[in-house]
């Protein structure tokens, strides 16, 4: 299973936030402490906001950050809000010969459910555990 870059920042921004949860976190800072460009963070940044993990505030001393309980945004949420598409294979987009009598489809698939079951069992709070060691990477 291969996660978009979209997905991967997202994880890193909410970390990120976690980390100084409390604190209003300037979107440009928080560019250059995860190494991401500050174009591609604010789209991210927008569809987090649009699925309710982080808040905004407008205006001088803006910035974003999270409100809510790190226990609850579990990390499997957030891969599924943020990834278009966790089909590993289309099989309805193609003319394959063994379609009728395959196996590799529901394989795949049980495979992708394994994937997000464990991904289901961290929470961003997990994420975080090592925060010390985190704040001195990035915070």
């Amino acid at each position: 299973m291969h996660l978009t870059k979209h997905t991967d920042i997202s994880l890193r921004v909410l970390m990120y936030l976690g980390i100084n949860k409390g604190e209003i976190c300037n979107i440009t800072d928080i560019a250059k402490k995860i190494t991401v460009s500050r174009n591609h963070l604010v789209k991210v940044v927008h569809k987090l906001a649009t699925f309710g993990y982080i808040k905004s505030v407008q205006g001088r001393g803006g910035g974003i950050f999270i409100d809510g309980d790190l226990t609850e945004i579990r990390v499997g949420d957030v891969v599924r809000d943020m990834e278009a598409n966790l089909t590993i294979v289309d099989c309805s987009s193609m003319v394959c010969p063994l379609t009728p009598s395959c196996i590799l489809k529901r394989a795949l698939d049980d495979a992708t459910r394994a994937f997000m079951k464990c991904l289901d069992s961290y929470t961003l709070d997990d994420l975080i555990r090592n925060k010390r060691t985190l704040v001195r990477l990035v915070g």
